[in-house]
C-alpha cells in the first residue's frame, strides 16, 4: 500500500452496503493485522508493533529537540550570529523529524490497537475509530513530503539572510497547528480505544492547540523594528514547539505504559530490553 493511503473497507462475503438484498455486513480490512489507516507494515520479517511502538518512543531524545531561548541567544551574540545559523537549521530540522518519528509511533500504536482488539473479538466494534484516526494519520503523513530539509533551507538562509528565516517561520508555525489538530484527533481515539482493553491513556488537552500567528502583523513589526521583533519572533519558535514535544512526551509514556501491560506474558520483551 502506497504510504499516506488508508485501507478502505472491503464488504464480507454474503452482503454489502450496496447488497440489493438489504443485508448489512460489518466491514473486514486487509491486511487483517494492520488497522484501517495505519501505514505500510516494515519488509519481512516484521518488528511486533509493540517492539516497533517502543523503539520510535525511545528515540524522542533523537528528534524532540529542546530549545534553551536565552542560551541560544547569548551564543549568538558571541559568535556574531554564526550560531545563529545552526538555531535556524535545528527549528526547520526537530519539527520535520518530529512529525515523522510521530507518523512512526503513533500507526505502530494503530496496529499494536488494532490486533489487540482482534484478539478481544472487539474489531468491528472499534472500527470507527480507527477510521477516524486513520483520516488523521494521513494529514500527519502528507505533511512528511512538504519541502522541509533542512540543509537546503539554512543554505537559502545564508543567501537570503532576515527573509528567509521570516517565510520559514510562517511555514513552522502552520505546520504545527496542523499537525497538533491532527495529533489530537489520533490521541483522543486512542485515549478511547485504551479504555476499552481496561487502560488509562489520558485523552489529550484540545486547548493545547495554538492558533496562528497573525502573520502579516508580525512581518509588518519586523520590517519597522528593522529586524529586532525577529529576536521575538524565534522566541516563539523555539518554546510553542518546546511545549508541544514536552506535551506528547505524556501522552506517549501512557501509551508505552498501556502497550507493555498489554502485551502477551509470553511474547519477548521489545529489543531494546533485551539488549539488542
Amino acid at each position: 500500500m502506497a504510504e499516506g493511503e488508508q485501507n478502505d473497507p472491503v464488504p464480507a462475503s454474503g452482503g454489502s452496503v450496496g447488497d440489493p438484498t438489504g443485508a448489512q455486513q460489518p466491514p473486514q480490512y486487509a491486511p487483517p493485522t494492520a488497522a484501517p489507516g495505519a501505514g505500510p507494515m516494515p519488509g519481512p520479517p516484521p518488528m511486533p508493533s509493540s517492539d516497533r511502538a517502543y523503539s520510535t518512543w525511545s528515540r524522542r531524545s533523537e528528534t524532540d529537540y529542546i530549545f534553551s531561548y536565552w542560551t541560544a541567544l547569548g551564543w549568538t551574540i558571541l559568535t556574531l550570529g554564526i550560531y545563529g545559523l545552526y538555531v535556524f537549521y535545528q527549528l526547520v530540522r526537530r519539527m520535520r523529524d518530529h512529525n515523522s518519528r510521530r507518523v512512526e509511533f503513533l500507526d505502530a500504536t494503530l496496529v499494536f490497537a488494532w490486533e489487540e482488539a482482534g484478539r478481544r473479538g472487539l474489531q468491528e466494534e472499534l472500527t470507527p475509530s480507527f477510521q477516524r484516526a486513520g483520516a488523521h494519520m494521513d494529514v500527519l503523513r502528507r505533511m512528511t513530503g512538504d519541502f522541509r530539509d533542512p540543509v537546503i533551507w539554512l543554505v537559502l538562509a545564508v543567501i537570503a539572510r532576515g527573509i528567509v528565516e521570516i517565510i520559514a517561520f510562517v511555514l513552522l508555525d502552520k505546520d504545527l497547528v496542523r499537525h497538533d489538530c491532527a495529533e489530537v484527533g489520533v490521541e483522543y481515539e486512542l485515549s478511547l480505544i485504551f479504555r476499552r482493553f481496561g487502560q488509562v491513556v489520558p485523552e489529550p488537552d484540545q486547548t493545547r492547540i495554538k492558533g496562528e500567528n497573525n502573520y502579516v502583523g508580525r512581518i509588518v513589526a519586523t520590517v519597522f523594528s528593522f529586524g529586532i521583533y525577529l529576536f521575538w519572533w524565534y522566541y516563539n519558535q523555539m518554546t510553542d514547539p518546546n511545549r508541544h514535544f514536552e506535551g506528547n512526551w505524556l501522552q506517549e509514556d501512557a501509551v508505552v505504559s498501556a502497550i507493555r501491560a498489554l502485551r502477551d506474558p509470553a511474547q519477548p520483551p521489545p529489543l531494546s530490553e533485551r539488549g539488542i
